[in-house]
């Protein structure tokens, strides 16, 4: 990273941030909005900071700190937004709580590693619409599936089938199912609407077992396949990679996945694993080959799982649609 002799570490609320100056110790609160964005800048040239020398950083706080970022990074300040966790493990012991102490341990957390940090790029403006018309379908399909569970439970007890409670719930779940449909095709224009968006969109769903959900879902958690260097990486950060437990003499267990990983992206990868199992003869094969060798379902499913991230990736980077060796074979 270029030259850091400053960092500002900021603690962010939904209406406040806090921000501490790490070398000169200054505290100072402004609002999260844009006007106290302009105010943060003002007031640090007030302070004499040079800006070009400086690092903000911050935690991830989902909605909270995304206008911050665009902020910082349209008006070219470097900027570091890191995981809460990652932060949290690096204070050690720690009694007590406040805006003002996170702020200063922010600060004190990016300055250590000033050297090492990369600046953050926020994802492009198109990738957080679509991650809100993503939250809204999820929304409304758990509404779809509770609605459906109590239909279905009160269908035991009710016996008049032009009962008011049941024409309500099937009012509630047509309309629903109208919602959901409604959304998903707004999704689809909106990534009709970006071309790089749209051919990786495309090409993902040519991979046995990735749907509309799971290919929107990488194309998020991605950043438009920028965000990884690679499926191992990917892969890594869904959970799907085995790392060594071992320890001195005593302690040589075999390799563990770490709890720390995308759950939401883990599950959809699973149901993306058995739906391929069940469409793919190559995978259907490899399971059932593995399977009847003694290994475990859930390592063969992993392995697969694995095989999916790559395959994508490996499309989206090649630029071609999967293709199934097995149809060319005599």
């Amino acid at each position: 990273m270029k030259k850091v002799t400053q960092t500002i570490g900021i603690d962010v609320s939904k209406l406040t941030l806090d921000l501490y100056v790490r070398t000169t110790n200054v505290h100072k609160k402004f609002t999260n909005d844009l006007k106290g964005f302009k105010q943060v800048i003002s007031w640090a040239t007030k302070q004499k900071i040079n800006l070009e020398e400086t690092l903000f950083c911050f935690e991830h706080t989902g909605w909270y700190c995304l206008m911050l970022s665009y902020f910082l990074y349209e008006n070219n300040y470097r900027y570091c937004c890191v995981n809460a966790i990652e932060i949290k493990r690096s204070m050690g012991l720690k009694r007590g709580k406040s805006d003002k102490a996170d702020a200063w341990e922010i600060a004190n957390y990016a300055w250590l590693r000033r050297d090492e940090l990369t600046p953050s790029i926020p994802p492009a403006r198109k990738l957080i619409e679509l991650q809100r018309m993503m939250s809204l379908r999820e929304q409304l399909v758990k509404q779809l599936t509770a609605s459906k569970n109590l239909y279905k439970g009160m269908q035991e007890i009710v016996i008049d089938e032009s009962d008011v409670s049941m024409s309500i719930l099937q009012e509630n779940m047509n309309q629903l199912e109208k919602q959901i449909l409604r959304a998903e095709k707004a999704m689809n224009e909106l990534i009709k609407q970006d071309q790089t968006m749209a051919t990786n969109y495309k090409l993902s769903k040519t991979v046995k077992g990735v749907g509309m959900v799971l290919a929107v879902q990488m194309l998020l958690h991605t950043h438009n396949y920028t965000r990884f260097e690679s499926s191992r990486q990917f892969s890594a950060y869904c959970g799907l990679v085995p790392y060594p437990y071992q320890s001195g003499t005593s302690i040589n267990g075999r390799n563990k996945i770490h709890p720390i990983s995308d759950k939401k992206m883990k599950s959809l990868l699973s149901m993306s694993a058995i739906s391929a199992i069940q469409h793919d003869k190559e995978l259907k094969l490899y399971y059932q080959k593995r399977v009847e060798e003694g290994k475990p379902k859930m390592l063969v499913l992993n392995i697969i799982r694995n095989k999916i991230v790559s395959r994508v990736f490996a499309t989206v980077n090649r630029g071609t649609p999967y293709v199934e060796i097995n149809k060319f074979l005599a």
